[in-house]
């Protein structure tokens, strides 16, 4: 391969330039004449020198956003599997939600457990959540004995595999100020002697009790499994995400599960891939609608939200709010707390951006505005 192009194109192109031409069979002269035409190709997909980048990528993101719709998609029909898509989803994405409308993973088995049925089946049961509530029929507050009565629904306990031994030491374990006895017809909670506690005490344990995890992984409240597209092999879509527990599963293929909350990535994979995330995702988002936003567009504003080393959203509060300039962050929203903070602590402003400049009735320092010119006088 010729020196010159090695430095004009990036490693990874002219890598899979050398395979594309091993493929094809070409000859030094059709390579040499290749290599010209990509290096071409390459100069012109850079962008020039003082091209204001941010305000074409705003745009590029406004446009589409205009023709999305505002649906939230369902999962074979079931209301409890449903994902947010559309414009919806990518202001979540954007503005770096951390409560999610729907949270949601696509969890990959292990090839030898992933084409049987029953053995996904059986997985996807040991990852959903169960709380306390689906194995009681009913909680009743004793007022006279000052005491919560379970009844336990002893048929649905066995259909989810919940024995009353690991019940009972995981009550004990979790209500460290109450006791819990078996009686015949009923279980009890009473609080301790110490504990005396009036009925909003004992009502507030019982709301406790009923939100208890008794089996299964927290957060992960529907799951499903589903053949995959085009092969014989079965996933696991769930409802509620919680992808640092889900990991620990020996079957669960860690190098491909993943899930649509971002925070959840940047916490347990790091922030390159939650990066990685936000530009997957809002890609999916806008190609979901059929629209088309260049690659490089989405690629800055994920650079932009995890520059910081944490997911910071374009909102006042996230990026906005870190900008340099006095009056950029002012002309995003509520201007005098800026500018009385700015003023409180003499803050100087260089006017160093496009915003400033704009406001002042100067030339912005972009394109045009960017060079000076020296005269030479005779």
């Amino acid at each position: 391969m010729p020196d010159d192009h090695k430095n004009k194109i990036p490693k990874k192109l002219l890598e899979e330039f050398e395979k594309e031409a091993e493929e094809q069979g070409l000859t030094k002269a059709q390579k040499t004449e290749a290599l010209e035409r990509l290096e071409e190709e390459y100069t012109y997909a850079k962008i020039s020198p003082g091209e204001a980048i941010g305000m074409i990528t705003a745009e590029s993101f406004g446009e589409p956003g205009t023709q999305m719709t505002l649906n939230t998609f369902h999962f074979a029909g079931v209301a409890e599997v449903n994902v947010t898509l559309g414009l919806p989803r990518l202001i979540e994405i954007l503005d770096a939600r951390q409560d999610l409308k729907t949270p949601a993973m696509e969890i990959f088995i292990k090839k030898e457990y992933n084409k049987n049925v029953d053995t996904v089946r059986k997985i996807a049961a040991k990852i959903k959540e169960i709380k306390l509530k689906e194995v009681v029929n009913g909680f009743s507050l004793n007022m006279a004995k000052n005491q919560i009565e379970l009844e336990l629904n002893n048929k649905k306990m066995k259909e989810l595999g919940v024995t009353e031994n690991r019940l009972l030491a995981l009550l004990k374990e979790s209500l460290k100020t109450a006791s819990v006895s078996q009686l015949r017809t009923c279980w009890v909670v009473k609080p301790k002697a110490d504990e005396e506690q009036d009925l909003r005490e004992l009502y507030k344990i019982k709301e406790k009790m009923k939100d208890m995890t008794i089996k299964g992984i927290p957060g992960i409240k529907q799951v499903m499994p589903v053949k995959m597209k085009d092969k014989n092999e079965f996933m696991i879509i769930t409802a509620g995400s919680n992808i640092k527990d889900i990991l620990e599963f020996e079957e669960v293929d860690e190098t491909k599960t993943k899930t649509n909350n971002i925070f959840e990535i940047a916490t347990v994979l790091g922030i390159e891939a939650a990066r990685q995330a936000i530009i997957k995702e809002a890609r999916t988002v806008i190609e979901d609608q059929g629209l088309e936003v260049d690659i490089r567009h989405i690629m800055l504003v994920a650079d932009l939200m995890t520059i910081s080393g944490s997911c910071k959203g374009i909102t006042r509060s996230g990026i906005a709010s870190e900008k340099e300039s006095v009056l950029a962050r002012a002309s995003f929203e509520t201007p005098i707390k800026h500018i009385t903070n700015a003023a409180k602590i003499g803050e100087e402003d260089h006017l160093n951006s496009v915003i400033e400049n704009v406001l002042l009735n100067q030339p912005i320092p972009l394109g045009t505005g960017m060079p000076e010119l020296v005269i030479k006088k005779k």
